[in-house]
């Protein structure tokens, strides 16, 4: 576990609001204490008037909250569509011909969608879907970068009940291939390519190679793009599938506890959990936590940096900011090319007032230099938002100066994939503090605990658990409730997040990183199972165990220990055949960025890696107790 001291040298300062968003945000200082205290003393009504007031209901529910431990349900009985919700509502409401995104890429080829427009082509893609066969609860897996087409087949999924599992389009063969098979996929759905850099990455190749075999994906849908490729058995055009399609679908109700879709996140074994969540609660959770978190007005342009492949993506790129009905930019690209002034001067041409990013981003820029935002006018933005990883002080403060140009507020985040939405905050019309993620959202009950669940007092390094379940907490891990249930067993009578954190006397939570072995590269979580079974299955490596080390700009970095198989010989030539072979079996984001060879590695005398032991022989700290070492 962590220790004191380093919670001890983190920075104490502290920022007001600026007076300019208190005066008018939802949620203020005052009204936060209030509304939070009555959100835990009676968290089924506080839910109930959210739900009632923020989203549309076909039928109401019959109950709240059904809690039998570990299990959960909200709004049971309740029926809507999400769709409905993000699409309908609004063209209903007046807002048909308000933009719903403006796309762009490295290129600068700009493409505008309006809610109406975005309707119609959510309404044919669905239709084509249900000609083809899918049927509520069938599984459609979409391997595509960051466009309209790909939103577009995301929400047709789910305006037909059909389960959508988002691959990032980076991911490797054998990556997308094990995912498939875990949802047992009717459906693939692809671009042919995406370019970043300015050099085009085939992605069509890789779903190829990863459905070989797959008898029961019955069909691939190729967003062609300007890269053509002759369609042979299952495959069909995108644009050809929906061309003879009509734009109009009724939404159809759906069960407050239909599942909306499965995304896979890296856990402490090698095989990635297919985390579910379902319609109503993920519905009202990311639609209130996009309001309140973003303070939303009417007049917002939003950018949320991050990927649909990741959760960020699902709840503050597609359905937390289109249930509000807000203009959303999204960009396909990297963040430094053609140069690294491109975001800024995304920020000045399309004058985003709310920005979202993750920590790596702005300790990436830090290392450019302020020059490259220094060009750009960025007095439109009012809050900038931190996702993915914890702000290490010096980023929030640079990110302060330079981006906000110290009159915006920042809000940091924590939550995860298996949350569904923001856990734990720094509110814009509240008191922040660098380094520390903020207070508890409405409902989130939390705690920081040793481990026999004990409560620790004031700035005391423990484990992060929450009491109570929220309405956009998974599920289910998809076929495999048993590792559902260790979020909810590990700390009986908790959810165990996995993390350490502190408290201090306000009630601000600091999230220190992870108490278990997953590593968190670029605010993506991987495990280290996952990276070093791809080690392993080089035919040069007979074992490997792996760490995270601190980096100045991905958060953390992958450092890999291997024992050679016998007879092979050491080289650097060795070492670059290595990564390239975890390149192609996880992609880039698994790619240790060192490798060292050893003889030999600690290990339990039960066979257990002890990779602390590893980090702290790196790192030169205390390795601690040893009792279990084999030698």
């Amino acid at each position: 576990m962590a220790n004191e001291s380093e919670v001890l040298s983190q920075s104490n300062l502290e920022f007001e609001a600026p007076a300019s968003i208190a005066e008018h945000a939802h949620i203020n200082a005052v009204n936060y204490e209030k509304l939070y205290q009555e959100s835990i003393a009676n968290p089924e009504e506080f839910w109930s008037k959210i739900a009632t007031e923020e989203i549309h209901w076909f039928k109401k529910w019959d109950k709240v909250l059904e809690w039998n431990y570990p299990q959960y349900k909200w709004f049971s009985g309740g029926l809507l569509n999400i769709t409905y919700n993000c699409l309908d509502r609004h063209v209903e409401n007046g807002k048909a011909n308000t933009t719903a995104y403006i796309y762009t890429n490295e290129e600068g080829k700009e493409e505008r969608i309006s809610y109406l427009e975005l309707l119609e082509k959510v309404n044919r893609f669905a239709n084509a879907l249900k000609g083809m066969g899918v049927v509520k609860g069938d599984r459609v897996t979409i391997y595509m970068p960051l466009t309209i087409e790909q939103i577009v087949a995301i929400l047709a999924c789910a305006r037909i009940g059909a389960i959508h599992s988002v691959v990032y389009a980076g991911f490797s063969a054998a990556a997308l291939r094990l995912r498939i098979e875990d949802a047992q996929s009717k459906v693939v759905v692809c671009s042919a390519y995406t370019k970043r850099r300015g050099k085009i990455l085939p992605l069509k190749s890789v779903v190829d190679e990863a459905v070989d075999g797959l008898v029961y994906v019955e069909k691939i849908i190729i967003h062609q793009r300007e890269q053509k490729f002759e369609l042979v058995e299952k495959e069909v055009d995108y644009y050809d599938f929906i061309y003879h399609q009509s734009t109009h679908l009724e939404a159809e109700p759906m069960e407050a506890e239909t599942p909306l879709y499965i995304l896979y996140t890296s856990g402490t074994t090698g095989k990635p959990k297919g985390v579910l969540h379902t319609v109503g609660g993920y519905n009202v959770y990311t639609h209130y936590t996009t309001k309140i978190a973003f303070d939303l007005k009417p007049d917002d342009i939003f950018w949320c940096t991050a990927d649909t492949g990741w959760v960020t993506g699902h709840s503050y790129i597609v359905y937390g900011p289109l249930s509000n009905g807000l203009t959303s930019v999204i960009f396909e690209g990297a963040p430094d090319f053609p140069d690294p002034g491109i975001w800024w001067s995304l920020i000045e041409k399309y004058r985003v007032t709310k920005f979202y990013t993750a920590p790596t981003a702005v300790r990436l820029f830090m290392k450019m230099g302020e020059k490259w935002p220094n060009q750009y006018d960025l007095s439109s933005l009012k809050i900038l938002g931190s996702v993915g990883e914890p702000i290490n002080p010096e980023a929030w403060l640079w990110y302060y100066k330079y981006i906000g140009r110290e009159k915006c507020a920042i809000i940091d985040t924590w939550w995860q994939t298996e949350t569904g939405g923001h856990m734990v905050l720094s509110l814009p019309a509240c008191k922040q503090k660098p380094g520390k993620a903020g207070r508890p959202f409405f409902g989130i009950e939390l705690d920081v605990v040793n481990k026999q669940g004990e409560s620790l007092g004031p700035n005391t390094v423990g484990l992060l658990v929450i009491k109570k379940p929220w309405p956009s907490a998974l599920r289910t891990c998809y076929g495999e409730p048993e590792r559902f249930e260790k979020y909810w067993n590990e700390m009986p009578g908790f959810y165990f997040a996995g993390d350490l954190a502190t408290k201090d006397e306000d009630g601000f939570i600091m999230i220190l990183g992870r108490a278990d072995d997953v590593l968190n590269v670029s605010g993506h979580r991987i495990g280290t199972a996952e990276v070093e079974s791809a080690l392993v299955s080089s035919n040069s490596v007979a074992e490997a165990a792996v760490i995270g080390k601190p980096h100045e700009v991905k958060g953390q970095s992958i450092k890999a220990f291997i024992i050679l198989r016998q007879g092979v010989m050491s080289s650097e030539n060795l070492i670059q055949t290595i990564k390239h072979h975890v390149r192609n079996e996880l992609g880039a984001i698994g790619v240790p960025d060192e490798i060292e060879i050893v003889n030999s590695l600690p290990k339990t005398r039960s066979g257990k890696i002890m990779r602390r032991v590893l980090k702290a022989k790196e790192l030169g700290t205390d390795i601690g107790d040893v009792s279990t070492l084999e030698d």
